[in-house]
């Protein structure tokens, strides 16, 4: 398969620590890819290599089927964590200023921007000084420059960092809209929700190392454990007694007006089977299979990851 995006092997180091170790992500074009991980993990040292900042140690990049080479910056929208504007300069001039850098005409530039302005609201600060816009303001000019010269590969950094829930869902739709227009998009976040709704592939990096890596739906699936929500009434004894006995009763309470239980099937059985054990007993009013959210596998694998480093560093204890 062709990637838009791949990352061989990067090691990077620094004085006192390695900050990646043969770390391999592949990109497919027109995904929104989500790069995650605690912090200090090597995410943000990554997406550095990315952007031609500092260079791997070792591995290579390729870019669109290209080694990547310092043309490519000109193909990258790059929003970084560690937000920077010019405070004293005014947010027209300064959007403008930053457009042409990026190759923008003036003509093009104060067409688009005023687009952008207009589109997320903020067109009466044209001419006010950045140091007078609130966080969420600032942030919003940060984005549109971003993106203003159509790159086809965007790498967001914590973009809702500091954004009320309205501006972030407005930040949400943009993204989907560039991806839909055609933009590859890394994006790197703590907000697992966001991951959830937006990201199509994930990379977890812990403590410099890649430990998890794949489509969300495709994770989703590997780490469900054949559990089951049901509510229900007509019946108030303990389920156990006609269950058959290698499903297993997690839970079983009232629920407002009604029963929920919680049932682990056995592997190789079918949620039929769990049906056809209850249908003769009880009334169902819901029947779910539950599966872990990102946020409970992003815990579950890296706590995996730090007590198999502890266990190797005891056995070579």
């Amino acid at each position: 398969m062709s990637y838009y995006f791949s990352a061989h092997n990067i090691t990077k180091r620094y004085a006192n620590h390695t900050a990646l170790t043969n770390v391999s992500i592949d990109v497919p074009k027109q995904c929104i890819f989500g790069l995650l991980g605690p912090n200090g993990a090597g995410k943000t040292s990554l997406i550095r290599i990315i952007n031609q900042i500092t260079g791997p140690d070792e591995g290579e990049i390729f870019f669109n089927n290209e080694k990547l080479a310092p043309h490519h910056v000109e193909h990258i929208g790059y929003l970084p964590e560690e937000r920077g504007l010019y405070k004293k300069m005014k947010v027209g001039e300064q959007a403008l200023y930053l457009a042409q850098l990026k190759g923008v005409s003036k003509h093009d530039a104060l067409k688009k921007l005023k687009y952008w302005f207009e589109k997320f609201d903020i067109q009466d600060w044209w001419n006010k000084k950045v140091e007078e816009l609130s966080k969420g303001m600032q942030q919003k000019v940060q984005f549109i420059v971003t993106i203003i010269h159509e790159p086809s590969l965007l790498i967001f950094d914590e973009p809702f960092s500091g954004f009320d829930p309205i501006n972030v869902n407005l930040l949400k739709e943009e993204i989907l809209k560039l991806r839909e227009n055609g933009a590859t998009i890394i994006f790197s976040t703590h907000n697992m929700a966001s991951v959830e709704e937006l990201c199509d592939n994930i990379a977890l990096i812990n403590n410099s190392h890649k430990i998890l890596e794949g489509k969300v739906k495709d994770i989703k699936k590997t780490y469900k454990s054949n559990l089951f929500s049901l509510d229900y009434d007509g019946f108030e004894g303990s389920l156990r007694s006609v269950l058959p006995a290698a499903f297993e009763l997690i839970s079983q309470e009232p629920e407002d007006e009604l029963n929920r239980a919680t049932i682990r099937l056995p592997k190789g059985t079918s949620q039929n089977e769990l049906l056809a054990s209850l249908i003769p007993h009880v009334t169902f009013h819901s029947f779910t299979e539950i599966i872990p959210t990102m946020n409970e596998i992003f815990i579950e694998t890296v706590n995996a990851a730090v007590n198999n480093s502890a266990t190797t560093q005891n056995n070579r204890s």
